[in-house]
């Protein structure tokens, strides 16, 4: 390990091999971090926090304080667990859960960039990409290979499906279900999100039946189960077609509410 000789790091913490930390950095007990994950300067890592391996946690970041919700008391043992090859850029902050023995959860491959914000009881997949200043209130869930633009904020409990991509300056407040891009304010939806599809190894056949079940459910006017049952008729199922229906049908807070743009922008 190398750690600056200014930095205070608790005896109960365990650090793994090749850990780097930084000058005045501040790591308490019951944190573990590790091998090989490097820590800036000024970072304070606290309560029941976990850091996996490779991680790069750059100045000013705090992980581990208690949430900012008044059902959490003090003395409560709660957990923040990080994954493997996370980036967390300058001063992010990342909170504890509120429940006895819940957590808030980081998976891996994921970069925070300066001055995000994750809540109490978040759940984030793999490879999500968080621009500078966004705000994720308590409860989301934000599934694999999602992009949230910067500055958008996230309403308590939103669920993001996967390879979504949020635009800059974005209110989200309904669930939004995968392989789709939103923008706003207000929040509205424009089409698949062909891009990421592509670069996700998606097929063009599955594509174009993602495309089609999205203009039935998000264009005609018709009763939620009526169309479900519809687009299974008519269009056919793929693995991601499937997993568009089944977010859709589940979700009580359902990206169906919100407004949809032209047909034009889905071309």
């Amino acid at each position: 390990m190398n750690i600056h000789p200014t930095a205070i790091v608790d005896p109960r913490a365990e650090l793994g091999a090749d850990v780097i930390v930084g000058p005045y950095t501040v790591i308490d007990a019951n944190v573990t971090v590790g091998t090989r994950t490097t820590i800036g300067p000024h970072v304070h890592l606290t309560g029941y926090t976990t850091i996996g391996e490779d991680c790069t946690i750059h100045t000013g970041t705090v992980l581990g304080q208690p949430p900012q919700d008044r059902k959490y008391k003090l003395g409560m043992i709660s957990y923040l667990r990080v994954g493997h090859r996370n980036i967390l850029r300058e001063y992010v902050t990342m909170h504890l859960a509120v429940g006895e023995g819940n957590a808030t959860v980081v998976g891996d491959d994921n970069m925070f960039m300066a001055y995000c914000h994750l809540g109490h009881n978040c759940v984030i997949g793999n490879r999500v990409c968080a621009a500078n200043y966004v705000g994720l209130s308590g409860g989301c869930r934000i599934d694999d290979g999602v992009v949230l633009g910067g500055m958008s904020g996230l309403h308590q409990n939103v669920h993001i499906g996967r390879l979504v991509m949020v635009g800059g300056y974005c209110k989200v407040h309904h669930d939004i279900p995968p392989f789709v891009m939103v923008d706003g304010p207000p929040a509205r939806l424009y089409g698949l999100n062909v891009i990421g599809l592509r670069r996700a190894g998606i097929s063009s056949d599955a594509r174009a039946a993602l495309k089609q079940a999205y203009r039935m459910i998000f264009h005609e006017n018709h009763n939620l189960s009526a169309t479900l049952e519809a687009v299974r008729q008519e269009v056919a199922i793929s693995p991601e077609v499937e997993e568009f229906l089944q977010f859709v049908e589940r979700s009580g807070r359902s990206g169906r509410h919100l407004e949809s743009a032209p047909r034009a922008a889905h071309a």
